[in-house]
């Protein structure tokens, strides 16, 4: 029945308490009076009251909470049971005596008396083991290392809470900088607001001055702008402070994810961005209950695609992939975190047509998420047959396939490297984009699926990007290679892009849509480019060292095909906001099918007979922004439609 000794225990205090509140309120009711007090009646009525009471605390199992966690919803129990104990009690005396024998009043202390009773004891265990009665800044003071927290919020909280209730605590709460401005002056737990991350240089003077200098400054805000962490990085450097960040409130689970568990700062938190505000419930209706495919699952993208369809709980999920270990590798994931899922792995070459359709057939997608494409920029400049056959004839052959097989959108993943390309990879994606746009105006008149394509730049620590190669290069303790001082890029976290990929598919492939720009690109917000010379030094820091002093930063001059700046748009696409924060819509700009379609082909043939030339040369007349390798390349324009 009570599961534990303990539970038995605060089961027989709480009836206890019944009992003692009884006698506490009629005594504070009548005073000297209760010695005159007919004794059955006391009897009766002290027996009737715990009665009641012990039937009340075991329904209400008031015994299952724990103390060490005691809450205002706890309270909130406990006010409800005492309510329930005393109408309970009044029914039982109005039978018995019919309210002659206990004044009214009586019952209005016995609510007062039984609820401290109740919450007191178990309110003031919790501040004595959250150390409450015992000072912060002088209980093993000296081995602690003192801190100062960089937000005013409920992190703040639970960070302070920590400490105070921890006797091995590693750190000392010396104060709190407000990021936002709104507390200066003010206290949490005791712990002073002192000022502003503007007043930064002056807060950490003034405890020097009152020797409780800080060594480390904690970030305790969930959610926080990557500019502001690169501004409190180099204000840190120059005070000589290390900075770490308190982990997510939601990954507080365990001894190794507690609020005293400082992590450091990550290249992540350099560039991240504060949480969209997103339509989950038309992403879940989008994906619920519908056969997905998703090309490319082993990558990058394609494998936190897989990751996070999965939990939006589809009919069935299709990985496809070429390549067999990564393949086999999300596959594992997918069916270890969701066992139930059915699936399905395909070792499928999406260059492959036959093997294509057959798979097609095989599964029958209701939505297919391309995200198939080779996107090395230098590995691609040097292959360009490869880049071409991959991204653009393998893209064609999905958006044909999806036409063919009754499926109802298709999602294409775009890269801001499309927009004026300079390189084969840009120029491939800009291709593959033309296709879905046309694709998509055709069949709209049909009634037929949905082309969606999403453009973003570059994402966090995908296999290629710069971010792995900066960690490679400095733990091998440098250079660190940088091909421009001026050379910036767009930046976002995987999981952001993923999240942004399935809004702006249920934005504009949504099932249900009423209105939508045919051929249009959404365009994810990526916020503002930032330069990899200063990515670059914020890495050197963030690993220990000082750039240029204990490891060199070298520039090495951009590699074939390489731009100094990515552009998310094109001149002639009109950017327009949508009701989704983050996500905007370029009006299209596109061919007519039939003309891409005959130059697709001249292009398969070439890239057949691997003539290189010929495909540049091909591929330059499709794409006129892009001059390729071939003098002169004219052809085709990729005229702007409103």
């Amino acid at each position: 029945m009570f599961g534990s000794k303990r539970s038995l225990l605060t089961y027989l205090h709480d009836v206890g308490m019944a009992a003692l509140s009884f006698l506490i309120s009629l005594t504070l009711r009548l005073g000297q009076d209760i010695l005159i007090w007919p004794r059955e009646v006391v009897v009766f009525g002290l027996a009737a009251f715990t009665g009641v009471s012990a039937l009340v605390f075991l329904s209400m199992r008031l015994d299952r909470t724990v103390w060490r966690y005691a809450s205002m919803s706890d309270l909130s129990r406990i006010v409800r049971a005492v309510v329930l104990c005393i109408t309970l009690f009044l029914a039982v005396q109005f039978l018995a005596t019919r309210l002659d024998d206990f004044p009214r009043s009586f019952l209005v202390i016995e609510f007062f008396v039984l609820t401290l009773l109740l919450a007191g004891p178990r309110f003031a265990y919790r501040l004595v083991k959250d150390g409450a009665f015992s000072s912060l800044f002088e209980r093993n003071a000296a081995s602690r290392v003192p801190v100062l927290l960089i937000g005013a919020g409920d992190g703040t909280d639970a960070f302070i809470r920590e400490m105070g209730r921890e006797r091995d605590a590693p750190y000392r709460v010396v104060g709190i900088v407000d990021d936002r401005g709104g507390r200066v002056g003010r206290a949490i737990r005791g712990v002073p607001v002192l000022g502003t991350l503007n007043e930064l240089d002056a807060v950490v003077a003034e405890l020097r001055r009152k020797d409780t200098a800080p060594q480390r400054l904690v970030i305790t805000r969930q959610s926080i702008d990557g500019a502001v962490v690169r501004e409190l990085l180099d204000k840190a450097n120059d005070l000589g402070l290390a900075v770490g960040r308190m982990p997510r409130m939601a990954s507080l689970e365990g001894a190794e994810h507690r609020a005293e568990t400082v992590r450091e700062v990550s290249v992540e938190d350099l560039l991240g961005r504060p949480q969209k505000v997103l339509d989950r419930k038309g992403v879940a209706n989008l994906i619920s209950g519908r056969r997905i495919l998703v090309t490319g699952a082993g990558g990058t993208i394609g494998g936190e695609l897989s990751r996070q369809i999965a939990a939006l709980g589809p009919a069935e999920l299709a990985l496809m992939d070429m390549g067999e270990y990564p393949l086999y590798q999300i596959d594992l994931e997918i069916s270890e975190r969701y066992p139930d899922l059915p699936r399905r792995a395909l070792l499928t070459d999406v260059r492959d047509t036959d093997a294509l359709n057959a798979s097609f057939a095989e599964f029958a997608p209701d939505i297919v998420f391309h995200a198939a494409a080779l996107k090395h920029v230098p590995l691609v400049e040097a292959n360009p047959v490869d880049g071409v056959l991959t991204n653009v004839i393998g893209t064609r052959n999905v958006a044909d396939a999806v036409a063919r097989h009754g499926v109802k959108a298709m999602v294409l993943i775009s890269t801001d490297k499309a927009v004026n390309p300079t390189n084969v990879m840009g120029a491939t994606k800009r291709s593959a984009e033309a296709y879905c746009q046309a694709k998509d105006r055709e069949q709209a008149e049909k009634g037929g699926p949905r082309y969606v394509t999403v453009r973003f730049g570059n994402v966090l620590g995908s296999t290629g990007s710069v971010i792995p190669l900066f960690r490679r290069q400095i733990a091998r303790g440098g250079p660190v290679t940088v091909t421009h001082p001026d050379m910036t890029r767009y930046f976002m976290t995987v999981r952001e892009a993923v999240e942004l990929v399935l809004q702006a598919a249920a934005f504009d492939a949504g099932l249900d849509a009423a209105t939508r720009e045919n051929g249009a690109i959404c365009v994810l917000d990526m916020g503002e480019p930032v330069k990899i010379v200063d990515l670059a030094r914020q890495m050197i820091r963030l690993s220990g060292f000082m750039p240029d002093q204990d490891i060199p930063i070298e520039f090495t001059g951009p590699r074939p095909g390489e731009k100094l700046y990515e552009e998310l748009f094109h001149d002639a696409e009109s950017l327009r906001p949508t009701a989704i924060d983050g996500i905007r819509t370029a009006s299209p700009r596109t061919a007519d099918l039939a003309v891409i379609s005959r130059a697709l082909e001249e292009i398969e043939a070439a890239g057949g007979q691997r003539e290189a030339e010929q495909v540049l040369t091909l591929l330059s007349r499709l794409v006129p922004e892009f001059s390729g390798r071939a003098e002169g390349a004219a052809g085709m324009a990729v005229r702007s439609q409103a």
